[in-house]
């Protein structure tokens, strides 16, 4: 009898340890008994693939920032882009002027002087030009954001009309005009290249 009841008892508590036999707990009896030592499970173990797909914004923008840059701080940009422009077309145009007036001069250092001073002289002139303009285009770009608080094409088109005529104010009225003139066409063509894809959908849904 004592040995049934070792051998009962033993069976009872390897039963238990194994989940066999025994007096046993149900899932709902132990639903409420809390876990004391253990951490709980990672929530990555049963994570929702939705949330894996990313359709917000990579960054988060200070309030009340756009999405896009404006013009003070595509000014930068600009203004040092086209001084490096002016500065390669320059140098490029210096290099060929300088062959072209030399060309009846044997290679020798007073040739080589003379190319590389054409060069030199065409980059710096070509980078102030253009650089210059550039200036003016975002300082009126800005100006004109600024007063009317929106940022649109009209404002480009302004800017660049207000930039040529500025720039060729010296050539009186005359000059003012066809200044006028060359940066509304430019500004122009560049806001029609800007839209065309918009246009071209506006178009085809219109035909439909």
């Amino acid at each position: 009898m004592e040995g049934g009841g070792n051998s009962s008892s033993k069976g009872s508590g390897l039963g238990g340890l194994f989940g066999a036999g025994g007096a046993g707990y149900s899932h709902a009896d132990l639903a409420g008994v809390p876990l004391t030592g253990m951490s709980p499970l990672s929530p990555y173990l049963s994570l929702d693939p939705k949330y894996l797909v990313q359709d917000t914004d990579e960054f988060i923008l200070p309030t009340g920032a756009n999405k896009t840059r404006g013009r003070f701080e595509l000014a930068f940009f600009t203004i040092g882009g086209c001084c490096m422009t002016g500065a390669a077309f320059g140098a490029l145009n210096g290099l060929r002027l300088g062959l072209k007036e030399t060309q009846n001069m044997a290679w020798s250092k007073p040739r080589n002087v003379q190319i590389l001073n054409m060069v030199t002289r065409q980059g710096a002139l070509w980078a102030n030009t253009l650089g210059s303009l550039a200036l003016l285009y975002s300082a009126f770009g800005v100006i004109i954001e600024k007063t009317r608080g929106a940022e649109d094409d009209l404002n480009t088109i302004a800017a660049g009309t207000l930039t040529g005529m500025l720039y060729k104010s010296t050539g009186g009225v005359r000059g003012i005009a066809r200044g006028g003139i060359a940066g509304l066409t430019l500004t122009g063509l560049y806001a029609l290249y800007n839209n065309w894809e918009h246009m071209k959908g506006s178009i085809s849904r219109q035909s439909l």
